[in-house]
């Protein structure tokens, strides 16, 4: 692996021009690293301590680790090619494990801890699985009683033994904690096999398995080679503003392609990583670590506003400082974005603003949040002008896990709002007629495992076929504006994309965690909206309203007037065939258990609409109780 060329902009290098840079596999490219920078910190992780502490770990203790796991997996009779699956959180002990299981020539399958039994099962069968690796038994509860996984798999690692059900054995289960001993017994009569185990992968070799959630039907298992994941790393690497110095808090579920792609950056980059998918710790986990990075969810960076936006009465002194001081940050926003000088006035103001109220944002953040990145679904443009206001830059990257997530990302130095940014370099990016994203390059998979007729749909002339819908600006940046499937037609004859209106509707409405268009075959635009449980809470304390539960407030009239002028607000950024007329507050939060929800937190549109089947009837009833949405008092933006 050589040096990569560096640089934000169009690269004249092509996809096989930059192969040549890239390691020959994943477990090459971290045996590069540990030789790179062997005393650096490679990761920190909590242990579960009060109060918390955080373990570092070396690149060169990180390898000694990783060769002992991959020895035990060889010890377990693991072949080149066979497949390991992780049912497993984001934590430590699931990096060491991919490393040692890409260290060994084999694939890892990923599984959400979260998914049910019946896809679990479904997952591990049709990916071959040999070995399990489970977070705990309530993974290893999932396989028992399938006759074919009770054949298929040879061994189950147990990574926490805590809470064993009663009179259960399963004489395939061994312990995590005993691994690494098995390694070291492997090691001293094959010294050699871990490294010739590894010269056995290349860049065409089969890396990992990732089963997408899928909001519709059985999950399709993406294969995703370790060239498409060495490539991401250079790739990264080539848009030069991800450092060495760089801490990245990484708290996505490596099950997911979007976090997985992570560790083959840092792999290339060499920057340290918190991990730690605690989901309920992450604000308490940044304070405490201090990172420079944080990538995320559109949700994460709504709610941190959100949380700022209803902090204080509106009527109360801090309030009326925060709402001044975001709206100095507007006001700067053209000049910084052009990088000229403010002037004087709006310079004195800003700087103020900054020690009353951006600074306290910052230090929620820890303190040395550098950039911030967005992915996995859409952001909107007013949550990065609101985070950019108080200094902190937020862009947008985007993927799919049949691209092995990052196919574009926009430019923190020059950010681009609304915006993906540009193509990796290297990558090939077109719009088809019909406003489809295409894509070709080395990032994109080589297809679904064992099925013809969709990859023959999706992968077509050498092009993947997105399912986006989006096109160029004119600096070439790709801008997203819906999913291809979920455009709704009104019985009005407009088409209407519910991603562009949901995202309004998150943007302007800080109670909100999440909200669902629809309107299909109906003459207007309605939607379907989920409070925010802490917000909500938030509210009731401050309205002496702390006793009611969560469905009670959800129903209040004065939540309802709040709503109303957040809506207001969304429908000012619309067009008037996409405005929301009406929309029910639902009584509970959509969930996993409900199936209205994929395990990546994508929301599942059609269990909605089946779950909800009243509440949407109610919305077009002839005699409708849902009332419409009072307009504005003020002038019309048109």
């Amino acid at each position: 692996m050589t040096n990569i060329p560096l640089g934000f902009g169009p690269v004249t290098q092509s996809a096989a021009e930059i192969t040549e840079f890239t390691a020959r596999s994943y477990g090459h490219m971290f045996r590069e690293r540990v030789r790179k920078t062997p005393n650096k910190v490679a990761f920190r992780y909590p242990e579960n301590t009060e109060p918390e502490t955080w373990t570092p770990l070396t690149w060169a203790q990180t390898r000694v680790k990783v060769d002992e796991f991959a020895a035990a997996l060889l010890a377990l009779s693991l072949k080149p090619g066979d497949r390991v699956a992780l049912a497993c959180s984001t934590r430590i002990e699931w990096v060491l494990l991919d490393l040692a299981v890409a260290c060994a020539a084999g694939v890892t399958t990923t599984v959400y801890p979260s998914t049910q039994a019946g896809d679990e099962q479904f997952i591990l069968a049709d990916s071959g699985a040999a070995i399990l690796i489970a977070e705990n038994w309530e993974q290893v509860e999932k396989v028992q009683g399938s006759e074919v996984l009770d054949q298929q798999i040879k061994h189950i690692i147990l990574i926490d033994d805590e809470f064993r059900p009663f009179g259960f054995t399963d004489p395939r289960v061994s312990l995590y904690r005993d691994l690494a001993a098995l390694g070291r017994t492997w090691l001293t009569t094959h010294p050699k096999a871990v490294e010739e185990t590894l010269a056995l992968a290349n860049r065409d070799s089969l890396s990992t398995l990732i089963y997408t959630s899928g909001t519709t039907g059985t999950p399709k298992g993406v294969e995703i080679t370790h060239g498409s994941w060495t490539y991401e790393g250079a790739t990264v690497a080539m848009r030069n503003f991800v450092f060495a110095d760089d801490v990245l808090y990484l708290w996505l579920p490596l099950a997911h392609v979007f976090g997985r792609d992570l560790l083959s950056v840092q792999l290339q980059i060499g920057f340290e990583s918190i991990v730690d998918g605690r989901v309920n710790r992450i604000v308490a986990g940044v304070g405490e670590t201090h990172p420079t990075i944080l990538v995320g969810v559109p949700r994460i960076f709504e709610k941190v506003r959100a949380t700022v936006m209803t902090m204080y009465p509106k009527r109360g002194l801090k309030g009326r400082i925060s709402r001044w001081a975001f709206a100095v940050g507007r006001d700067s926003r053209s000049y910084r974005l052009a990088g000229d000088k403010m002037p004087f006035g709006l310079r004195v103001r800003y700087a103020l603003a900054d020690a009353l109220v951006y600074k306290k944002l910052k230090h929620k953040l820890g303190g040395r949040m550098r950039l911030m990145i967005s992915g996995s679904a859409k952001l909107s443009a007013q949550v990065q002008e609101w985070f950019y206001s108080a200094g902190l830059t937020l862009i947008e990257g985007y993927g799919l896990t049949e691209t092995s997530a990052i196919a574009c990302v926009d430019d923190p130095s020059h950010p681009h709002f609304g915006t993906v940014g540009l193509p990796l370099p290297g990558m090939e990016t077109r719009i088809a007629d019909d406003g489809e994203i295409l894509l070709q390059g080395p990032i994109v998979a080589r297809g679904y495992r064992g099925l013809p007729e969709a990859n023959a749909e999706a992968f077509t002339d050498g092009w993947f076929h997105t399912g986006d819908i989006g096109e160029f600006t004119t600096d070439g940046c790709v801008r997203i504006t819906d999913r291809k499937k979920d455009l709704l037609k009104t019985s009005n004859g407009k088409y209407v994309a519910p991603q562009k209106v949901e995202t309004a509707i998150m943007a302007n409405t800080p109670y909100a965690a999440q909200a669902v268009v629809i309107g299909e075959g109906h003459q207007y635009v309605s939607a379907l909206i989920v409070l925010d449980q802490d917000s909500l809470e938030t509210w009731a304390r401050n309205h002496g309203q702390a006793h009611a539960t969560f469905a009670e407030i959800s129903q209040l009239s004065e939540i309802r007037r709040s709503i109303d002028r957040c809506i207001r607000r969304a429908n000012r950024k619309l067009e008037r065939w996409e405005t929301i007329k009406k929309y029910v507050i639902l009584t509970r939060e959509l969930t996993l258990e409900q199936g209205e929800l994929t395990p990546s937190l994508k929301v599942r549109r059609a269990a909605v609409m089946r779950n909800f089947a009243a509440q949407l009837d109610s919305i077009y009833a002839p005699n409708s109780p849902v009332p419409f949405v009072p307009e504005s008092t003020s002038k019309k933006r048109r």
